[in-house]
């Protein structure tokens, strides 16, 4: 058999070199194109539903949510377990299917069979599917750092301009924020003083979710142009919820929120903290890599990425850093101030 092998590619050199040419070609451009990862994944295909209902035990949550959604998505075809996990106000279910089905058909199956499992819960528990990554997929951690803005202005800073932007570059995920405190309007109600005016914590809550609302009207006609009405009514100080009225005596003197609480900026309880070096709290955030995508390829995306929205960081000689951390040799931590 060897000798005949030998023979014929005596007799047809020029097939033996083309072959040769296209398989070394072939190999060179597999390392070019060869994806590099620090952790290769191993982790299974899976789709994560997570269901949040603040102030549940988790026994309430494991009856009412849990064992709905876990009995509701039995029968999916391709599934090999599902497994679930009940904490404090939290549910998270892990569908886990064969390794030969595709990330979004796993996704779509999970998303039609959830459409059907929603009557079952309770009312305004409204489950979401984890991002279509893995346990693997952070590539990319980067921090939020400046010398003349506190921490939640950081954190307002990633979450509303840069979350968003590097939401949008190819292969991302998801784009985690970590840090910091998430800015609220906190109404500390005086009991005393809602007993004294008849009200209760209801008419506060009310009066605050209306206040902060916006509506529209019909269009005026004048002189051959139309007007738009529209009622403008988003809270966007401390003093707009302060003078929202809750209600007016039988004489119209209103009653503001300013008379029964005490009104003022604060941070959300946090479930955790960013710590960088030792020298103190900073904002962060994780760039999450979408299943089967080339980690080396997105990092250098993101930090192209980072390069374009460094203009719209907030201007006027303060410094606001965004240092980037990869788990890459090639990909060292690089700091863009504005």
């Amino acid at each position: 058999m060897i000798e005949k092998i030998i023979d014929w590619s005596a007799h047809n050199r020029f097939i033996v070199i083309l072959l040769y040419i296209i398989i070394i070609g072939f190999g060179i451009y597999s390392v070019i194109n060869l994806p590099v990862d620090a952790i290769p994944d191993l982790s299974e295909n899976q789709v994560i539903i997570f269901t949040e209902w603040m102030g549940r035990s988790p026994q309430i949550i494991e009856d009412q949510v849990t064992f709905p959604i876990v009995s509701g998505l039995q029968g999916l075809p391709d599934v090999k377990a599902v497994r679930a996990n009940s904490m404090f106000g939290m549910s998270f279910v892990f569908v886990i299917f064969d390794d030969d089905v595709d990330t979004y058909f796993a996704r779509s199956r999970v998303l039609e069979r959830m459409n059907t499992i929603q009557a079952q819960l309770p009312a305004g528990v409204v489950p979401s599917l984890g991002p279509d990554g893995t346990g693997v997929g952070h590539v990319y951690w980067y921090t939020v750092e400046s010398k003349d803005y506190d921490l939640g202005t950081l954190r307002s800073i990633q979450d509303w301009y840069i979350r968003y932007k590097l939401s949008s570059v190819e292969g991302v995920a998801e784009v985690a924020s970590i840090g910091g405190y998430e800015k609220q309007y906190q109404v500390d109600v005086n009991p005393n003083d809602l007993r004294a005016y008849n009200l209760t914590v209801s008419d506060v809550v009310n009066a605050v979710q209306r206040s902060n609302n916006e509506v529209g009207g019909k269009i005026l006609e004048i002189s051959d142009a139309e007007y738009f009405v529209r009622g403008q009514g988003y809270i966007k100080s401390k003093e707009d919820v302060e003078k929202t009225v809750i209600k007016s005596f039988a004489n119209g003197i209103p009653i503001l929120i300013k008379n029964v609480a005490k009104v003022q900026l604060g941070g959300d309880i946090r479930r955790g903290a960013l710590e960088k070096n030792g020298e103190g709290q900073v904002v962060g955030g994780i760039i999450v890599m979408r299943t089967g995508e080339n980690a080396q390829r997105v990092i250098e995306r993101v930090k192209e990425k980072i390069k374009e929205i460094s203009p719209g960081l907030p201007p006027g000689g303060r410094e606001v850093g965004l240092r980037g951390h990869a788990p890459y040799p090639s990909s060292p931590p690089r700091a863009i101030n504005v």
